[in-house]
């Protein structure tokens, strides 16, 4: 099986009769911002959506709003250019996350000092990321 047959795509129906309400809400949602909200060109959300879906990192989503852009008449250049601003965003945000590694860092216990990372389970990290 391929994780990202496009073909999956089809049982969206499926997963639609699972929670209706809750679809219903989020269909509602989406028809809203792409076709009632006119404050931004929709050739702008797809520049935007295509950037998120790189961030996000969903290949149906950057196959579908490649295609919308492009209908739209949106550009190669302008496409990679929204892919690189939302690179460059989130590099920065790792970039000034790192600013909470100092702290952590500067409060620790030296070497000969250590303590379990995980006190109630020593062999395991206090966070699950």
């Amino acid at each position: 099986m391929n994780y990202y047959e496009s073909s999956n795509l089809k049982r969206l129906p499926e997963l639609i009769r699972l929670a209706p309400s809750a679809s219903k809400l989020f269909l509602a949602f989406e028809n809203e911002i792409y076709q009632e909200m006119n404050t931004l060109s929709l050739k702008t959300k797809e520049l935007i959506a295509l950037a998120v879906a790189h961030v996000t990192g969903c290949p149906y989503c950057i196959d579908e709003h490649a295609k919308r852009l492009k209908a739209l008449g949106g550009t190669r250049e302008e496409a990679f250019e929204a892919v690189l601003v939302a690179t460059s965003t989130r590099a920065g945000a790792i970039l000034s996350h790192a600013t909470h590694l100092l702290p952590s860092f500067d409060e620790a216990k030296p070497e000969n000092q250590e303590t379990p990372i995980n006190p109630e389970h020593p062999n395991h990290p206090s966070c699950f990321c």
